[in-house]
């Protein structure tokens, strides 16, 4: 099993652009062979900082979620509302991957 933690910052401008795009892409990848969970949580402290939790069966269906439409065009999206580059670790049960 993966697990995915990404953590996004946001144009406080760009809030609910982000979100929307966000909402389509979750919807999209959850229907996603080998997709157990994907989740989007905002900050209780810092309305400009989301993160994403995901859970994948393996590194194979986590790589084909990476090459999938719908998260290219995500990515356009969320690049027009991040403040930052997203933080990603890929945690694999021997090892964690940093982005």
């Amino acid at each position: 099993m993966i697990y995915v933690v990404a953590t996004a910052q946001v144009k406080p401008e760009k809030r609910a652009d982000f979100i929307a795009g966000a909402q389509a892409c979750i919807a999209a990848t959850r229907a996603e062979a080998g997709c157990l969970a994907y989740d989007l949580a905002a900050s209780a402290t810092d309305p400009a900082t989301f993160v994403f939790v995901e859970k994948w069966e393996t590194r194979e269906a986590l790589t084909a979620h990476s090459k999938s439409d719908h998260l290219r065009a995500w990515r356009r999206i969320a690049g027009e509302c991040q403040s930052a580059p997203t933080k990603i670790e890929i945690v694999h049960p021997d090892k964690v991957e940093t982005f």
